[in-house]
């Protein structure tokens, strides 16, 4: 599902940091504003900065927390010892529209003041569905995931901002080979899975298992310095001020993943 991977999104090559101009600089905005027919609002003519980013990404984190709840609260609640019923069809649907909302905040990040909200309302669908059903059987667990998600966002940004973390061109490039690797392995097992014969650690809560949702939980929180490294860059380089948004994308699908894989470490943990 959109967000249960790797955040391809905040590398050099999206947000234009590879660009150079004749002088060999990275783009600067330029000095005079540009004709117009009408008002110039600040993501024409503005500059990046940190408060705007993180502005962005809150509002994307109530919509998705919005969208959630109104999803769980729609659920009927499951007869006694019986499982909750899903709406596969929004499950579904919220998958497939977050996924081209991705797509094209990562191909033209210009429309991301657009696409990073669709995202945002159409996973909530999504992660408020896979929530409840969480929840039905392990009491109790959304709240813990939520928390966690949150504790490891607040440790990571402060590691990354004391420097303890460091993000070094070699870094970025074994976090993103992982990534990748990890993007193709999920690939061939649901291949796999259509044969009836998926990996079972993925799923499973043997110590294998556990130590396969340890590893994938510790690369999307490292994720999440990659992505405070992309947004120092952005503001450093002053990128345009849509490139928040288009930041704010990215931190959100880190935490959605990261938030995933929570999930499913600690109901693996309760069934040890």
């Amino acid at each position: 599902m959109v967000g249960d991977m790797a955040n391809p999104l905040l590398t050099d090559k999206a947000m234009g940091l590879g660009n150079l101009d004749k002088q060999g600089n990275t783009w600067a905005p330029p000095t005079q504003q540009p004709m117009s027919d009408g008002p110039i609002s600040r993501w024409d003519s503005g500059v990046m900065t940190v408060s705007g980013t993180a502005s962005a990404t809150i509002t994307l984190l109530v919509l998705i927390l919005a969208s959630a709840t109104a999803t769980w609260v729609s659920i009927d609640e499951p007869l006694p010892g019986a499982q909750v019923i899903l709406p596969i069809g929004w499950v579904l649907g919220g998958f497939i529209v977050g996924l081209v909302a991705v797509l094209v905040g990562m191909s033209k990040p210009h429309r991301a003041k657009i696409a990073a909200p669709v995202y945002a309302l159409a996973e909530g669908v999504v992660l408020g569905a896979i929530s409840r059903a969480y929840s039905e059987q392990y009491n109790g667990i959304v709240l813990q995931a939520i928390g966690a998600t949150l504790g490891v966002f607040v440790v990571m940004l402060l590691l990354y901002r004391s420097r303890i973390i460091k993000v070094t061109d070699r870094s970025r490039r074994i976090a993103m080979g992982a990534m990748m690797g990890l993007m193709a392995f999920y690939m061939l097992s649901f291949v796999m899975g259509i044969f009836g014969s998926m990996p079972s650690f993925i799923s499973d809560a043997s110590p294998m298992g556990i130590i396969f949702s340890l590893f994938v939980a510790g690369l999307a929180a490292y994720n999440l310095a990659l992505d405070f490294d992309m947004i120092e860059k952005g503001v450093a380089n002053k990128l345009p001020a849509h490139m928040e948004w288009f930041c704010a994308l990215g931190v959100t699908v880190t935490l959605v993943w990261l938030y995933l894989e929570i999930l499913r470490l600690l109901s693996k943990l309760r069934d040890n």
